[in-house]
């Protein structure tokens, strides 16, 4: 069949209306790029484009349910703070050095990018950067764009690792109904088909930033704040600097026998943030615990002090944490400010006569007063109108002392239901789901809703959590577009635009350089429309062009669905727009940093894809 001969018809013209106004409207961002996707919906349902019965389902495709199911299973692992373990891990390993370090992180946040969706990814490994960042004293900004370009060329190593391979599998299949006649129909791809891209691609990224990219990294502060950021910022602003430690008590200490008030009171002593006596772990102990020989008391503050005081009091200093490891997990407890309100209660009364770590939890470590820091013997300090409290406690503690009003807590803190106790269950049942996954006999989006209702049933997330742990944005970009998708494929416009692609390239040309250049123009669309809307348009465009050409469809759907998240250059990639602010990136530095590293991937993509097929 010669594609050039294909009349040009009036549906087709429609259909490419359509596209065109579709990535005029992204790239100018007038309107939310979900409403725009609602707009072609209806433009698709009212011109007859798509037929009444298959308009809305994308809804219920495929590639929706494993989005939304990878959502679920992405905050069932963040209620158990799993990832947030990796700073203290990363940092022990490291041992000082950066690139190290540097090396590590990305390829630790590389190998999760695949479990979920690259969003969430970032998120989670944003609070565990600035943990890095504040305790090794490097800025942000040599952090945060290595891994965020990990978690992107991970996410090619499976299936469901990022929005664009999700969507491949539907486009394949609906591909079959306009296949010219003596071709082959297009089959779905495996759970883990693109892993050796993946796995190259990744490799390409530590490769890159640990050789050469590292050294163009920016040293500039960012000018926004992540979760893990507080750190620095109670240090600069309080003097409360350091980190968490443990402290074993055995009978020869001075301190068995005393009270916390006493020790609290003792020349160089850290602050006591916990106390383990007998099964009993508390956060926040009252001034009146019993310390006694074989207590473990929870401490912050810099590693020489905290070393100094235990050598002085026989005390022995653990290597890592284990009785308080989820007590001080970042997703759990951390440092805040309230501000006392003038018609609070607690005005003229102090911390020893309200009892906070009593009553509620609430270790106090500093009050700022008219610009004062107070520090000393703050528990006997009654309180004013303004006082800014600095506190330490369990997120969990924070909501009722807010609701209460006599506290106002203003720093942001984690307001989801953490339970680091269903780690192991969570990791299980992920371990389960992904060996499902891998299984032929079960459909990709079934083996994911199955975790999701193992993780629901596990306790590790409830309904409620798992509702709105969902992006509808994302879940309404994606639904609405995919009918886009087939309307170019059913009209002939793909086939029609593939034909005069082919006749405008001279006939030398072999299949591969035509995916490299597929490749880089589907990076480029990705810029400008985003990667739902760059794989739409480009893998109907990409298979009737591989047919054309003579080359592999699948291998050019292939090609282009990879190539589509091949945006490290522009904040259009939520990805990078996540850490623009935080790291203090210009766009210069993004162009200068990640642009040698996307003509990389665009290489490393199509030579992976002709080694595979």
């Amino acid at each position: 069949m010669d594609d050039t001969a294909l009349p040009l018809t009036q549906d087709m013209v429609l259909v490419l209306a359509i596209a065109g106004f579709t990535m005029i409207m992204f790239l100018f961002e007038r309107i939310r790029a979900d409403v725009v996707a609602l707009v072609v919906l209806v433009l698709l349902g009212l011109t007859g484009l798509v037929d009444p019965e298959a308009l809305f389902g994308g809804f219920a495709g495929n590639a929706v349910i494993c989005v939304m199911s990878t959502m679920i299973l992405g905050a069932g692992l963040d209620r158990t703070g799993a990832l947030n373990r990796l700073a203290g891990w990363l940092l022990r390993r490291a041992h000082g050095d950066e690139r190290r370090l540097l090396l590590l992180a990305t390829a630790a946040a590389g190998v999760n990018s695949p479990l979920m969706q690259n969003p969430s990814i970032m998120a989670l490994y944003m609070p565990v950067a600035a943990r890095l960042s504040s305790r090794t004293g490097l800025p942000l900004s040599r952090f945060l764009l290595p891994i965020a370009a990990a978690i992107v060329m991970g996410g090619g190593l499976t299936m469901v690792g990022n929005t664009p391979l999700i969507l491949l599998n539907d486009l394949l299949l609906a591909a079959n109904a306009n296949l010219p006649s003596g071709a082959g129909s297009l089959k779905p791809l495996r759970m883990f088909a693109p892993m050796p891209i993946g796995l190259a691609l990744l490799a390409s990224s530590l490769a890159y930033f640990y050789f050469y990219g590292y050294r163009r990294l920016p040293d500039t502060e960012g000018k926004g704040a992540t979760p893990g950021r507080t750190q620095s910022y109670f240090a600069e602003a309080y003097g409360i600097d350091g980190d968490v430690y443990e402290l074993d008590v055995d009978a020869a200490s001075p301190l068995a026998g005393l009270t916390v008030g006493e020790v609290e009171r003792m020349s160089g002593a850290p602050l006591l943030l916990a106390l383990k006596n007998g099964d009993e772990v508390r956060m926040a102990p009252p001034a009146d615990s019993r310390i006694v020989a074989g207590s473990v008391i929870g401490v912050m503050g810099t590693e020489q002090a905290v070393r100094d005081f235990a050598q002085l009091h026989f005390l022995c200093v653990a290597n890592r944490l284990r009785t308080f490891a989820d007590s001080f997990n970042p997703s759990r407890s951390g440092i805040s400010e309230a501000v006392v309100p003038a018609t609070s209660r607690y005005i003229g009364r102090t911390a020893a006569e309200l009892q906070l770590r009593r009553r509620y939890g609430l270790s106090l470590l500093a009050i700022n007063r008219d610009k004062d820091v107070i520090r000393d013997d703050i528990r006997n300090v009654s309180l004013r109108a303004g006082d800014m409290l600095v506190l330490h406690s369990l997120w969990s503690e924070l909501a009722p002392v807010n609701r209460e009003r006599d506290l106002v807590v203003v720093t942001d803190y984690p307001k989801a239901k953490q339970r680091p106790h269903k780690l192991k269950a969570a990791l299980v049942i992920f371990a389960i789901t992904m060996l499902l996954a891998l299984s032929s006999r079960l459909p990709v989006s079934i083996a994911l809703m199955a975790g999701v209702v193992g993780m629901l049933l596990a306790g590790v997330i409830d309904i409620d959590e798992a509702y709105a742990s969902i992006s509808w944005r994302t879940v309404f970009l994606m639904a609405c577009l995919i009918p886009l998708g087939w309307a170019m494929d059913s009209s002939g416009a793909a086939a029609w635009l593939a034909g005069h692609i082919s006749a405008l390239l001279p006939a030398w040309m072999p299949p591969w350089m035509l995916e490299l250049v597929m490749a880089i123009g589907t990076a480029a669309f990705s810029i400008a429309i985003g990667n739902v809307g760059a794989t739409i348009v480009m893998v109907p465009l990409a298979i009737n062009l591989a047919l054309a050409a003579g080359g592999n469809p699948t291998a050019f759907a292939l090609t282009v669905a990879v190539a589509a998240s091949n945006n490290l250059v522009t904040p259009s990639n939520a990805i990078i727009s996540m850490i623009t602010a935080p790291g203090g990136y210009t766009a210069g530095d993004l162009w200068r940093v990640s642009g040698p590293l996307s003509l990389i991937y665009a290489a490393v993509t199509v030579l992976v894809v002709n080694l595979m097929f």
